[in-house]
């Protein structure tokens, strides 16, 4: 369940081969050269740190075959409902829908926010992109919500951006 890499190409060094564990098989694909390759998680590395391997490269039999095993398991699933009489555009549409739905957004996340990058009312309403702590992406959640739910972010986020005007000298003599 493992796959090798050499970390330096000079024989005179150390050569044992440094061990990646595959944790899990995420997805495959077959590449421009006509090699299936699969999208791996790497025990002990963030999910940035996932790779497509070509599959000679892999020892984890077990693995992809669970993985393949699974994926034709959902693709009979889904050919059983074309043939009970949805159309393959409708369920295309329905299965984005589905997609959509799990796929959550802002708080929904239980992440906890770490600072407004900006603010924009192009959908009709004050919405701030938020970034979250521990991940550098971004969404964009309404105000209303995250004055409620992260009212010192939103205070910071506005008193980074106060400027103060102090009077002028003709104005300190009007008065």
């Amino acid at each position: 369940m493992s796959k090798s890499k050499r970390n330096s190409p000079s024989p005179t060094e150390d050569t044992n081969p440094e061990e990646y564990v595959v944790e899990k098989i995420i997805d495959s694909r077959i590449n421009a050269h006509g090699v299936k390759e699969y999208f791996l998680k790497w025990i002990g590395y963030d999910d940035k740190d996932n790779t497509w391997e070509p599959e000679e490269n892999l020892d984890c039999p077990g693995l992809i075959a669970a993985f393949e095993a699974e994926r034709a398991s959902k693709e009979k699933e889904r050919n059983k409902k074309r043939k009970a009489g949805g159309t393959p555009t409708q369920e295309l549409k329905g299965t984005k829908r589905k997609n959509e739905e799990k796929k959550v957004h802002g708080f929904d996340r239980g992440l906890e926010p770490e600072k407004i990058i900006g603010a924009t009312d192009s959908s009709g309403q004050l919405m701030f992109l938020m970034k979250w702590e521990g991940t550098d992406e971004a969404d964009l959640v309404p105000a209303k919500q995250a004055n409620v739910k992260c009212p010192q972010v939103v205070i910071r986020f506005y008193e980074e951006r106060l400027t103060w005007h102090s009077p002028t000298n003709d104005e300190n003599k009007a008065e």
